[in-house]
């Protein structure tokens, strides 16, 4: 019973067909494609291949031409017995080789005997050996440039052998050869991914990236090749060259051909074209793997395939579309909605972000990578006094740099714009508008967006003037108080200094006393001379007194000069030596080197060491018959001084607060000689600490630099 089509099922028939071959047709042009694609890149790795070798070829072929025209390679093929002469030549052959990198470089006479040879000092020298039988020695003794590749019959190593002839008034006196090694050529092939293939005219394959391809011949060779290869041993003892495992598939539209062989024992297939080399007699073969091209006949297969499923689904897609458009409205209503609803969200939270940038206190600044302002803040604003629209888009230097200031600030700048602010901040002054200074403190960081692209920098502006204001009255008021503390110090030692100055005035009043008795009683000259003379002296020392109180008060007006520590220190101990005996204490002075000097004001530094050991002795005021150690010893680059106790010590809580102003121990104590001490020490260019001691007691210690 015979079965007709329906219309219906004619057409699917139909639209199966056309999708089949559509399928077909895109995996045939991607095939052809990818095939054009690969011979293009062939032909482009064929063409550096052939420029590597003209040009290892021409980068040698001056060689024999420019040896032939030595004067002693001439004169050695007219004196082959010259010993000297041969050296010579010897020698300028092996420096030839050795500067241009040739294998080797001989020269031969007219009957095929090696004369000299850069190799001569090796045991696989050339020097007496006959290359008769060779092409190019054929070729050059008889006037022409011989070219030939081959394996050397001392060597045994395969080289391009060119030939010149020496020619001498007319005639041909010998030959001189330059060898090319091929190998380092063949070793980068080697190490690519596609093999490479080098073969002579006889289709003999001399050169290949494949080892087991070496010395067979893509053809037969005939027998009449084989006789010339055998008698010219251009591939040494060998006399069979079994033809390659290829078989040879021809592309049509295209000069490229597939290769089906195997390489160490794999099969492959390869992609292959030939690009011949005329001038040196070979061809060069260039490969590609096929898998490219397969793998894209098959990829556009699936393509079509899966392009030809999407249609048929787009078909299905638009049928359903009318079901659905219902469904679509009502969904494209509610998507509505909902980005109305998210748009609003995002203007509130704009709206919010910018209301928090406006309440800022703290200036912002935005700039581009070249500097460009693209945002600043109210606040910014507000503290330089110009508004937005005068700063967006202005570039270095911004208006309200300071003019003073200018280079600084530009420096300042552009190591933020590259990357290199510091990352705590640096100060910057800046003038606002109206003329005023306003102190600033910067802190730039990288401006980065959602994507993780570097945008520009962003600076942080603070101002900081009112805490500079601060800072200087809080200085000025520290120099104050300094100024008071020496008053008070002074004050302190008012009793001490009184019975110093007691001392001088009661002699200046007994010399005086005792000078006017000597002149009414009309003494000896000499004697009237000596109390006068006790007088000055005691003069000086009353006057000596006074000048340290005074130095003491303004350390301005310091006298700094070179002196030895062992004077400072001893002159320091004297001055306390009555109140150390009626305390019942010891002094003991250890001093490392006695003639170490310091540059100083004496007095300043006497005061140091009095206030440190009067500290010592009011730490020990109830342990009479103990000892205080005043010792001096050199440190690196100057001197250590240490004034060290027998008492109970200092607090370990409160080591951190001794030097603080108005901070004391002693019930009767200002707390201002420590600081003072320290002041001074400072100013000298030294340091002063404190420690415990081990046994007991404290140590106060300071470093001064030592002067030559």
């Amino acid at each position: 019973m015979r079965t007709l089509l329906t219309p219906r099922t004619f057409r699917r028939l139909l639209v199966a067909a056309g999708a089949l071959a559509v399928i077909a047709a895109s995996g045939n042009w991607a095939e052809r494609h990818e095939l054009q694609t690969k011979t293009e890149g062939l032909r482009q790795a064929a063409a550096a291949h052939v420029l590597g070798l003209r040009g290892l070829v021409e980068r040698h072929d001056f060689l024999p031409h420019a040896a032939a025209r030595h004067p002693d390679v001439q004169a050695l093929l007219r004196a082959p017995r010259d010993a000297a002469l041969r050296a010579r030549v010897d020698d300028y052959f092996a420096d030839l080789q050795a500067t241009t990198g040739a294998a080797a470089l001989f020269l031969v006479d007219r009957a095929g005997l090696t004369l000299a040879a850069s190799n001569w000092n090796l045991p696989s020298s050339f020097v007496g050996q006959s290359y008769r039988q060779r092409p190019y020695f054929e070729d050059a003794v008889q006037g022409r440039r011989g070219l030939f590749y081959g394996l050397g019959l001392t060597t045994g190593q395969s080289g391009l052998f060119i030939a010149e002839p020496v020619r001498a008034d007319g005639a041909i006196l010998g030959v001189v050869v330059v060898k090319i090694s091929l190998e380092p050529l063949q070793a980068t092939w080697m190490r690519g991914a596609d093999p490479v293939v080098l073969r002579d005219s006889h289709g003999i394959v001399f050169l290949s990236a494949v080892p087991e391809w070496l010395f067979h011949g893509i053809r037969p060779v005939s027998a009449a090749e084989l006789r010339w290869v055998a008698a010219h041993r251009q591939y040494g003892n060998r006399d069979r060259f079994p033809v390659l495992p290829w078989t040879i598939e021809s592309r049509r539209a295209t000069p490229a051909f597939v290769l089906h062989t195997s390489v160490q024992g794999l099969r492959t297939n390869l992609l292959a074209l030939d690009t011949p080399l005329p001038e040196l007699g070979w061809t060069l073969t260039v490969t590609t793997d096929m898998k490219e091209v397969v793998q894209a006949r098959q990829l556009a297969l699936m393509l079509a395939a899966l392009a030809v499923a999407l249609l048929l689904l787009g078909v299905l897609y638009w049928r359903l579309r009318e079901k659905r458009f219902i469904e679509q409205r009502t969904a494209r209503i509610e998507l509505e909605r909902r980005v109305e609803e998210r748009t609003r969200d995002l203007e509130e939270a704009h709206a919010f972000r910018k209301a928090m940038e406006d309440s800022l206190l703290v200036g912002m600044r935005a700039r581009a990578p070249d500097g460009t302002i693209i945002y600043v803040n109210p606040a910014l604003c507000a503290m330089v006094g110009y508004s937005a629209d005068e700063l967006l888009g202005r570039r270095p230097p911004y208006p309200y740099w300071h003019p003073d200031d200018l280079e600084k600030q530009a420096r300042e700048s552009a190591d933020a714009l590259q990357g290199r602010a510091a990352p705590h901040g640096f100060e910057s002054r800046i003038r606002h508008k109206d003329g005023h200074d306003v102190i600033t403190m910067v802190y730039t960081a990288p401006l980065v967006d959602a994507q993780g692209v570097h945008r520009g920098w962003m600076s942080s502006v603070v101002d900081i003037t009112a805490q500079k204001q601060a800072e200087a009255r809080q200085r000025d008021q520290e120099v104050r108080l300094q100024r008071s503390a020496r008053l008070a110090s002074v004050g302190e030692m008012a009793s001490t200094l009184a019975h110093e100055l007691n001392q001088p005035l009661m002699a200046l009043s007994n010399f005086a006393v005792a000078a006017r008795a000597l002149a009414a009683q009309s003494a000896p000259r000499e004697m009237l001379a000596g109390a006068l003379d006790e007088i000055v002296e005691q003069s000086k020392r009353a006057s000596e007194i006074v000048k340290r109180v005074r130095a003491f008060i303004n350390p301005q007006r310091a006298q700094y000069e070179s002196l030895t520590i062992a004077s400072v220190v001893t002159h320091a101990a004297a001055l306390l030596t009555p109140e150390l005996r009626r305390d019942g204490l010891a002094l003991r002075l250890t001093l490392d080197d006695d003639d170490v000097r310091v540059r100083g004001d004496r007095v300043l530094l006497e005061q140091v060491l009095v206030n440190l050991i009067h500290n010592a002795m009011h730490a020990m005021h109830d342990r009479p018959r103990g000892s205080i150690e005043l010792a001096s010893r050199r440190v690196d680059q100057g001197v250590r001084i240490s004034v060290i106790d027998e008492g109970p010590g200092i607090p370990p809580e409160q080591l951190d607060q001794i030097f603080a102003p108005f901070f004391t121990t002693r019930p009767d104590g200002l707390g201002l000689g420590l600081n003072i001490c320290r002041t001074i020490v400072e100013a000298h260019g030294g340091a002063m600490t404190v420690d415990n001691r081990p046994g007991g007691g404290a140590a106060f210690s300071f470093t001064l630099p030592t002067v030559p």
